[in-house]
């Protein structure tokens, strides 16, 4: 375990009761997740903070959402930060971008491209035209795709040099069928361009969920270190989906692994100097 605090840059929280999402039903993630859960998970990982990631509510709640959470916040202050959903090829979504940047914790926006046409999504007129928007509101945007995505991902970063995206769960990489190619070579390409951050996480839910081994996740996960460097590398969780695969602390193992190694400053950027910068926490 780190022996300083770490900031988890990918958590979500989240009640149907009060916030409908619909996703989940019948799963085993299918209850109330709320902080004092994630902590409990924690076990003695000590969190000093976490970034919360818009969970994919039932459509028209997204603002409904960041509302919930900065309530949260207000009775939790290891919560720092907020990414909200926002539908960004909405020719209105400027309305939105503005309700949503009322709120002082929210640091950036996301709009999935996972389970979507990642070429038809990206070359949309639209949607880089939202995208432009979130420069001057001082946004950036959270990029959750699908490994067979990412050559369409890569031609948007190139297009859009100042808007500022962060990687989720470093592509998904498709671990469970043994898969390498092409994703080891296009995230070094996405890797090659600075206005990209990378987030270690949500890994062990691309592999078997009930038979994975370390041997099978660290070659990924040691890729993206190679190619982002520590500079541009964020830890995150993104429990409790994590749960279905991986305990919290077990996690942490292995991103210890995998920077080992770093210097001990390195880490440090890796597990919280990072996120305050990207999150300007």
């Amino acid at each position: 375990m780190p022996s300083f605090p770490i900031i988890d840059t990918h958590v979500h929280f989240w009640d149907g009761g009060r916030v409908p999402l619909s996703w989940q039903a019948g799963s085993a993630i299918d209850r109330p997740f709320l902080p004092a859960d994630l902590f409990a998970d924690a076990g003695a990982v000590n969190v000093e903070g976490v970034v919360f990631v818009e969970a994919a509510v039932d459509e028209g709640h997204h603002l409904a959402e960041a509302d919930f959470v900065r309530a949260l916040a207000a009775d939790e202050p290891r919560i720092r930060a907020i990414v909200a959903h926002a539908p960004m090829s909405d020719p209105a979504v400027g309305r939105d971008l503005e309700t949503l940047a009322a709120n002082p914790l929210l640091r950036g926006v996301r709009d999935l491209i996972q389970g979507r046409d990642a070429g038809a999504m990206c070359g949309n007129a639209a949607f880089r035209d939202g995208l432009r928007r979130l420069p001057a509101l001082g946004l950036h945007f959270e990029l959750c795709i699908l490994h067979h995505q990412l050559g369409a991902v890569l031609k948007l970063v190139e297009a859009l040099p100042e808007v500022s995206f962060v990687l989720d769960h470093i592509a998904k990489p498709g671990i469970a069928a043994g898969l390498r190619d092409p994703w080891w070579d296009e995230i070094a390409a996405l890797a090659a361009n600075e206005n990209v951050t990378c987030k270690i996480s949500g890994v062990a839910t691309e592999a078997d969920h009930a038979s994975w081994r370390d041997e099978e996740l660290l070659p990924y996960v040691e890729r993206v270190v190679e190619v982002f460097g520590p500079q541009r590398l964020l830890f995150g969780s993104d429990w409790p989906v994590m749960r279905l695969a991986i305990s919290y602390p077990r996690w942490v193992e292995i991103v210890d692994a995998a920077i080992a190694p770093l210097t001990e400053a390195e880490r440090r950027l890796v597990y919280e100097g990072n996120a305050r910068r990207v999150y300007r926490l």
